[in-house]
């Protein structure tokens, strides 16, 4: 139990102080964050992906039953808590984004890097692009119903994605210096995506602290809900079942904030949601790995 109990907190810990840190430097610094945040999305984390594509051949057999259930985890939350959020009168633009698309890149990849190491890298850039892809094209559609699927292919991270899994079916590999220089930018991702988590949260406010609450838990319940639903359909390892867990458990993702800024969609309302879901989780995330690892 005590070993157990020690290995979680050395998987958690890292995540939750790098946040922790920039969320106190920028309580006294107050940075714009605007600037580091899109090198990140548009230069570092690209590499990451690049990387983690091409490090090694990507088998996407082996990966397809693991896609499946995100796509599942994602869509199947939206629909299972859309009647749930009918009945109680909750505004449907403001309330299933942030209950469908989650951290899966800020806290989802550190999490698995911790707790699997980099040979679940792959898997969790997987689940990740799925989010991300869904979240810019499903997402955006129940915001304004209209969304153009090409202009993911303007995304550098959907380029990087392109090109890794090119490289790694083609078995094109780089020259030593070259690969370790992108290996060194996209690892520069992970503790920035961190720290610009904290800085982010101290934006948004608690003045819709009940719908919060009720997203905190119903985001988590329904995703976990829909991996034990599709589970029966699926050929998972270990491995990558514990995976498809903490991505389903995982909190809202900040990103949901941005968007709802960008279409007026009651962005102090998703502000809540996204913080205090993010508060939970320094108690769901703890669990769900618990049940995970055993």
């Amino acid at each position: 139990m005590l070993e157990a109990t020690l290995r979680i907190l050395s998987i958690i810990f890292p995540v939750f102080a790098c946040a922790a840190m920039g969320a106190a430097y920028g309580y006294f610094r107050r940075p714009d964050m605007a600037v580091v945040n899109r090198l990140n999305m548009e230069f570092f984390a690209p590499f990451l992906v690049f990387w983690a594509l091409m490090d090694k051949p990507f088998d996407f057999v082996a990966y397809r039953d693991l896609a499946i259930g995100g796509i599942t985890v994602v869509l199947g939350s939206g629909l299972l808590l859309l009647p749930i959020a009918w009945l109680l009168r909750i505004n449907l633009k403001t309330f299933l984004p942030p209950m469908m698309f989650n951290n899966s890149g800020n806290m989802g990849i550190p999490l698995v890097l911790f707790a699997f190491g980099e040979t679940a890298l792959q898997a969790a850039i997987v689940l990740f692009i799925i989010e991300m892809v869904l979240h810019f094209t499903v997402g955006f559609y129940i915001l304004n119903h209209r969304t153009n699927p090409f202009n993911l292919l303007k995304m550098p991270m959907i380029q990087a994605t392109i090109l890794g899994l090119l490289c790694s079916s083609l078995h094109i590999t780089l020259p030593d210096a070259l690969a370790n220089t992108v290996k060194l930018l996209g690892q520069v991702s992970v503790p920035l995506l961190l720290f610009s988590l904290g800085v982010r949260l101290l934006d948004v406010n608690l003045r819709d602290w009940k719908l919060g609450t009720f997203g905190a838990i119903a985001g988590p319940a329904a995703g976990i809900a829909c991996v034990y639903l599709v589970m029966p359909l699926l050929h998972l390892d270990a491995t990558q079942y514990a995976q498809l867990l903490i991505f389903a458990a995982l909190p809202p993702a900040v990103l949901n904030v941005l968007v709802a800024e960008q279409y007026q969609q009651e962005p102090d309302r998703v502000a809540s949601i996204v913080l205090l879901g993010n508060l939970a989780s320094l108690l769901i995330m703890p669990a769900i790995l618990w049940f995970a690892l055993s």
